[in-house]
């Protein structure tokens, strides 16, 4: 079993700068836990390229298995990101996979 984790954000901040900035931060930090949280195994965290009605921000991270997520997820390094992220995001959805 594989369980596929996605992700969209909203980020909060209207200013282009402070937008990608905040995008390029999130990105970095979500990337920077491969090889850090080994339950990840695979991860693509990016900005939207479109624009328009589109979400910010996306991230699609494969997991062997519901445990493997939470471990993920209660990791100290996610934890850290996930704290930053929380400050620059209006919105979020989620959703996991069976794959």
């Amino acid at each position: 079993m594989t369980i596929r984790h996605i992700v969209c954000w909203q980020l909060a901040p209207t200013d282009p700068v402070l937008k990608a900035e905040a995008a390029a931060r999130v990105s970095t930090g979500l990337g920077a836990l491969v090889g850090v949280v080994p339950e990840i195994r695979e991860l693509t965290v990016g900005a939207d390229v479109v624009g328009g009605a589109n979400w910010d921000l996306a991230l699609i991270a494969d997991f062997d298995d519901f445990d493997s997520l939470a471990r993920y997820q209660a990791h100290p390094e996610h934890v850290k990101i996930g704290e930053y992220i929380r400050t620059v995001v209006s919105a979020r959805i989620a959703v996991d996979l069976e794959l």
